[in-house]
């Protein structure tokens, strides 16, 4: 071998331990993103997708570093599904590390709006979450399932509260459901206990009126009236007559209860059976639940106010009476007033 050969071939082997000396510092060390960006890897998300997500959304500043630490870690194997939170700061190989090892950022889950019925409510939650919501739905009625939580089919909705939640994202049911048990467990301080004992009812069925009053009003400040109301008919024996239990019976669909309609079998008839119905006809609020147990009977327990109607000034909220023959003056003052308003149009 003669001098410039050898000469060459040093200078060679001298440039490739260089290039990978740098390619390490390259993948290892240096931050190669430019902006914050939110990955969503589904099971069937390949790392070639991955890679071409961090390019749109983090600004990947060499795909080829990215692409020598994802087979250097062999991602492909051992890529974790999840919702994953990659910064500028971040390097290839922290990354590849990342999802390999399941670093998740937990996303927020939110039940909030109209919460009446189980197929809206499952895909809410599966417009915020991997788990699919035919698999939440299922679970709304997976009696087993239900058990270990302490609710059944009929009062799953007492199981849910309201919120919003830290949560990882690819969460099972089971974990959705448990961190729905641990709110709604807070909730019951003893505080609360007690005073649904002094009313004579259980979780579930201060739950069950809540959600009735909760179809009644969305007027946090009239809500204590409302479950007066009708805690004063629970007293006296006095079928509830609440027409959100009709509107639940026909799943909602009701633009308007009919006198027709009243007539439905069901056990969640109150205009037909005394008491309350078998569960919740929606998922209660905190204020809805607190109302329940924070009454205004207008008067005394069993002795005030026992009917409501619609105000005559169109506000929203109601107007509320102790007998029937003040009920009927108020509901003819806002039939009147209707009248008047469709004739004025």
């Amino acid at each position: 071998m003669n001098r410039s050969t050898l000469i060459f071939g040093t200078v060679c082997v001298t440039a490739l331990v260089s290039l990978m000396g740098w390619n390490y510092v390259r993948d290892n060390k240096v931050p190669n993103f430019t902006r914050t960006a939110e990955i969503y890897v589904y099971p069937e998300t390949s790392p070639r997708r991955v890679i071409d997500a961090l390019g749109r959304k983090a600004g990947t500043k060499s795909r080829r570093s990215l692409e020598r630490a994802f087979k250097s870690k062999k991602v492909a194997e051992y890529m974790k599904p999840g919702h994953y939170t990659v910064s500028p700061s971040n390097s290839s190989v922290y990354v590849a590390r990342m999802l390999n090892n399941g670093w998740q950022t937990p996303v927020r889950l939110t039940l909030s709006g109209s919460l009446r019925r189980k197929d809206n409510i499952a895909a809410k939650i599966a417009s915020q979450m991997m788990v699919d919501s035919a698999t939440v739905r299922h679970a709304f009625s997976d009696t087993a399932l239900l058990a270990e939580f302490g609710a059944t089919p009929a009062t799953v909705y007492s199981l849910l509260m309201p919120d919003t939640y830290e949560i990882y994202w690819d969460a099972s049911v089971k974990d959705i459901l448990n961190i729905q048990k641990q709110a709604v467990d807070a909730f019951w301080t003893e505080d609360r206990l007690q005073k649904a004992a002094a009313l004579g009812l259980s979780r579930d069925e201060v739950s069950t009126l809540a959600s009735i009053v909760n179809g009644e009003t969305n007027n946090e400040a009239e809500m204590p009236r409302i479950a007066g109301v009708y805690l004063n008919r629970l007293k006296i024996g006095m079928p509830l007559q609440a027409d959100p239990t009709i509107a639940f019976c026909f799943n909602y669909t009701l633009t308007r209860v009919l006198n027709a309609h009243l007539k439905v079998d069901s056990k969640y008839n109150t205009y037909r059976h005394k008491g309350l119905p078998p569960g919740p006809i929606c998922v209660p609020t905190r204020s809805s639940l607190d109302a329940v147990l924070n009454p205004d009977f207008g008067g005394e327990w069993g002795r005030g106010n026992l009917y409501f109607c619609a105000n005559p000034d169109f506000s929203g909220t109601h107007v509320f009476a102790r007998t029937l023959q003040e009920h009927n003056r108020n509901a003819a003052r806002f039939r009147a007033e209707l009248d008047r308003r469709s004739r004025a149009k």
